[in-house]
């Protein structure tokens, strides 16, 4: 069996194929195309494709990551939404919850009301009621004034059209109604309907949802049927699945009606990529660190288990998505991030990326302002004679020279110390990351490996390592390609919920039985569609439970069996440790269910990562030359001889010690000095980042390296002199 990744990111798209029969892996790293990622994506693939020796139509599965909805949120660059709702229910996207990004501030930007993802002038009522606690029609829906509300739209120019009414999670028929209207009057508009969507109460997240769906639907719609397409243009046999927020994975056709499940699916891929890495390396532990051209995402997986966040906390920028999510956090940090001095003086590096296109300074397609790239580049760690992709981009150290001096003269520094404090700079947020993902939720990342992945990933892993007082590194044999690894590591996965509020104690368990088999009954008929032969499915039934009184429900897998006393005896114990595992103590109080979820789930062959030869220990065979290169020392720009190696020609069990560089087509690793490597029998580069006598004695953790405390002086004396003038 031949399968292929792909992951587009805001810089490169990555691909990997492996060919299962054979063990031969091939990998590729094309530059992305913002204008239209579907044309890069089939670019690379054909690429892809000519490298492994083998035609698209041999190829027997397809899996994509991509971040093509969450740059339209980000960038508020989705659809003109309408929305049909309740008499009465106009503003609930416009109220939210109350809650204000800073509590006490009296000058602040609302952002869910300052770019809504519904106009007020879009979001039109209909008379309809139906009554909790059964979904009881109270008001029948007026179908006349619903079609003049859809003409009403249509003649706006509205491109999507979302449906939440009041209570339609109880009662969806009146929904249902309002879609088969819009079908007929309005057939051209993408459709969002929240029974579909999100059959959940709490309104203002599902009404955010569906409107969020909407708000992405058309152009990713757009963007995976014309993926699609072009596959099957170019010989592509299967349909393309593609990565969901959730870990699993969706056929097109359900990823174009719920866009809105995509919104993560990047980041997810990359995690995923990471624990199977560090699985394969015997590491159970593993911090991600997955730095790209824009952005760094990190993911902590205590027992190689991924974790989901509360539907409360799932958000993508300003707004809230409640739909299953991995936990991961994702920030400004990348390979493209520009390096400046603010107007306050301060030095700052990032959230904003040259992305792309221009791209850094020494790329040469006319950006002309300092990057990451620009820096480790100056400081010797990337060569300008070999430049990026195996020579395939090529670098201008003159370029970034001239780019970071700008920066450098502003601060009163050398270039190789402004190159140098920018990429300190970088590692604080990146290691104030980490932290935030690891001791708040109760983990030491003292007690985790830390795996390097993206294409600047490996650059910073080993400095991170250190700051943490994190005892390893672990740098998979293709690091920059992690998320279209993570891909292939990963199941088709659907999930279907409802609400459906019990007290355990005198829950109807004839009705729960009911509706449980509703949802696995859907999640059955998924798996049929997707064609999912039976040895390879599984449904999981779950239920979100909390204590009588709270606002935050946990997760909970339900027992298998009928639901009598000694199941709800079982899921009750279930919760208690849910509960302890997440939050440390359980009460004896009484619990709720307010949400049941199927999640149908369609197994893939295990990734199966090759052996590689093995060597004497002695990695010399892969030297390739020795050159200066800058390293932060106790907070100091020092130079060192550093010994560079070609990856390729590592054997299993070579062992070296630090400064070292290591190179390869899709990434570069820098290991400082004081620490030694050595190549485990998979390829993995496994570094040791517990400082040997000397170099503890001389290294400084500190916030406040000298380089730093030059620049928050500069940023002082720039005040101070703007004071003066004033």
């Amino acid at each position: 069996m031949r399968r292929i990744g792909v992951d587009v990111g805001g810089t490169f798209t990555d691909l990997i194929l492996v060919d299962e029969e054979s063990g031969r892996i091939t990998v590729d790293k094309v530059s992305s195309t913002p204008d239209d990622p579907a044309r890069g994506s089939v670019e690379g693939i054909n690429d892809l494709c000519g490298k492994a020796g083998v035609t698209l139509g041999e190829v027997d599965s397809l899996l994509h990551g991509t971040t093509v909805a969450t740059n339209i949120a980000l960038t508020h660059s989705g659809a003109e939404v309408g929305l049909i709702t309740t008499e009465g229910m106009r503003d609930i996207l416009h109220i939210a919850r109350h809650k204000k990004p800073l509590n006490f501030s009296l000058q602040q930007e609302l952002p869910w009301q300052a770019r809504p993802l519904v106009r007020r002038r879009h979001r039109l009522t209909v008379a309809e009621r139906v009554t909790v606690p059964d979904g009881e029609v109270l008001v029948p829906l007026d179908e006349g004034e619903v079609r003049e509300r859809v003409r009403q739209l249509r003649d706006a120019g509205v491109e999507a059209v979302a449906v939440c009414l009041l209570h339609s999670y109880l009662n969806p028929e009146h929904e249902r109604r309002i879609k088969e209207i819009v079908a007929e009057e309005y057939p051209e508009a993408f459709l969002s309907v929240s029974h579909e969507v999100l059959p959940l109460y709490r309104e203002f997240e599902r009404f955010s949802t569906v409107c969020l769906n909407a708000y992405v639907g058309p152009k990713v719609s757009r963007y995976v049927s014309r993926f699609d397409d072009a596959l099957k243009e170019a010989g592509f046999a299967h349909g393309v699945q593609l990565m969901q927020s959730s870990g699993g994975m969706a056929t097109v056709e359900a990823a174009a009606e719920r866009p809105v499940n995509l919104l993560m699916s990047g980041p997810v891929a990359g995690l995923i990529g990471g624990i199977w890495a560090g699985t394969v390396a015997g590491f159970e532990n593993v911090v991600t660190l997955d730095i790209g051209g824009t952005s760094a995402d990190i993911g902590v997986a205590a027992g190689g288990q991924l974790r989901m966040r509360h539907l409360l906390d799932t958000r993508i920028g300003d707004y809230q998505a409640m739909v299953p999510m991995v936990d991961i956090d994702t920030i400004g940090a990348g390979g493209g991030s520009i390096a400046y001095v603010d107007a306050g003086g301060v030095f700052r590096v990032g959230p904003q990326s040259a992305g792309a296109d221009p791209g850094p300074a020494c790329y040469g397609r006319g950006g002309t302002l300092p990057t990451a790239t620009d820096a480790q580049l100056l400081l010797g760690r990337l060569r300008e004679d070999r430049g990026l992709l195996g020579g395939g981009m090529k670098l201008d150290r003159s370029l970034a020279e001239a780019a970071m001096r700008s920066v450098a003269d502003e601060l009163g520094m050398e270039v190789d110390e402004a190159a140098l404090g920018a990429l300190q700079i970088q590692k604080y947020g990146m290691t104030q990351a980490i932290e935030l993902n690891s001791v708040r939720r109760g983990y030491d990342p003292r007690e985790f490996t830390l795996v390097a992945a993206g294409g600047a990933g490996p650059l910073f892993a080993c400095d991170i390592a250190l700051e943490l007082e994190i005892a390893r590194v672990l740098v998979p044999p293709h690091p920059g390609i992690i998320a279209a690894t993570g891909l292939l590591a990963t199941d088709l996965q659907h999930e279907f919920v409802a609400t459906e509020r019990h007290q355990l104690k005198t829950l109807d368990a004839a009705r729960l039985a009911a509706r449980f088999d509703e949802l696995v009954a859907q999640a059955t008929g998924q798996l049929d569609a997707d064609g999912v032969p039976e040895g390879r499915r599984l449904v999981r039934r779950l239920a979100d439970c909390r204590y009588a009184g709270q606002g935050y429900e946990v997760r909970t897998e339900v027992p298998a069996g009928a639901v009598d006393e000694a199941w709800v005896g079982e899921l009750a114990e279930r919760f208690h440790d849910a509960h302890e595992a997440e939050y440390g103590h359980r009460f004896d109080a009484p619990i709720e269910i307010i949400n049941i979820r199927a999640v149908a789930i369609g197994r893939v062959d295990e990734l199966r990562a090759p052996e590689i030869e093995a060597g004497d220990g002695d990695p010399s065979r892969a030297r390739t030359l020795e050159r200066e290169v800058v390293f932060d020392v106790a907070g100091r720009a020092e130079r060192h001889l550093t010994p560079f190696y070609e990856r390729d020609l590592l054997r299993a069990g070579d062992r070296f010690a630090g400064p070292a560089v290591v190179e390869q087509y899709d990434t570069t690793t820098v290991i400082p000095p004081g620490l030694t490597a050595e190549i485990d029998r998979f390829g993995n580069i496994v570094v040791d980042c517990t400082l040997d006598e000397r170099a503890a004695g001389t290294r400084d953790t500190g916030l406040a390296t000298p380089i730093l405390m030059r620049v928050i002086g500069g940023a002082f004396a720039s005040i101070a002199k703007e004071m003066a003038g004033v």
